[in-house]
C-alpha cells in the first residue's frame, strides 16, 4: 500500500516548453503562459490535489505583482520525498516571510481546484493544485455559496 500511495500513482508531466507554467492576468483575468526553465513536474489521476511542479523564472517580483493576480489563501501541500525539488515546508516558510509570493495560476483547473503558483525573490518557482472556497463546501457536501458556479453533475 504504502509503495502504491508514494510512487506508483505519479507520473511525470511531459513539458511542452511553451505553456507549462501559467498565471491569471490582472488585465484580462484569463491564465497566460509566463517566462521559465527548468521546469519539472508530477501529477496523479487518482486525486486532484497531487500535481506539484518545480521550475525557475527571469521574472521579478516587481513585475510579476504588476501583472499577475496573487492568490491569499496559499497552503503549499507535500510532494513524495522522491520528488526532491519540492519542499512545501520551506516554501510554507517563504511565503510566510514575505521571501516567496503566490499567484493564480489557474482557477478552477477543475471544479473546486485552483493552480496555485509560488515564485521565491531569488526566480525559484512551484506550483501545485489547493482545494479552494467553493470546492471546500461543495465537496463537504453542501450547496455551492451563492458566489461560486454551479458544480457539475455529482458534486
Amino acid at each position: 500500500m504504502y509503495y502504491l500511495q508514494v510512487y506508483h500513482f505519479y507520473d511525470e508531466v511531459a513539458a511542452t516548453g511553451t505553456d507549462d507554467v501559467q498565471m491569471v492576468s490582472l488585465v484580462t483575468g484569463q491564465s497566460e503562459p509566463v517566462l521559465y526553465e527548468g521546469f519539472q513536474a508530477i501529477d496523479a489521476t487518482s486525486s486532484p490535489i497531487r500535481y506539484r511542479a518545480c521550475f525557475t523564472t527571469s521574472m521579478s517580483t516587481a513585475m510579476l505583482t504588476e501583472t499577475y493576480e496573487l492568490y491569499e489563501a496559499a497552503e503549499p501541500l507535500t510532494a513524495p520525498d522522491w520528488f526532491e525539488c519540492f519542499d512545501a515546508e520551506a516554501l510554507g516558510a517563504e511565503l510566510e516571510a514575505g521571501t516567496a509570493l503566490a499567484f493564480l495560476g489557474q482557477k478552477d483547473v477543475q471544479y473546486g481546484i485552483d493552480r496555485v503558483v509560488a515564485i521565491t525573490d531569488d526566480g525559484r518557482g512551484y506550483a501545485w493544485h489547493q482545494i479552494n472556497e467553493c470546492g471546500e463546501v461543495v465537496f463537504d457536501g453542501n450547496r455551492a455559496p451563492e458566489n461560486c458556479p454551479e458544480p457539475p453533475n455529482g458534486y
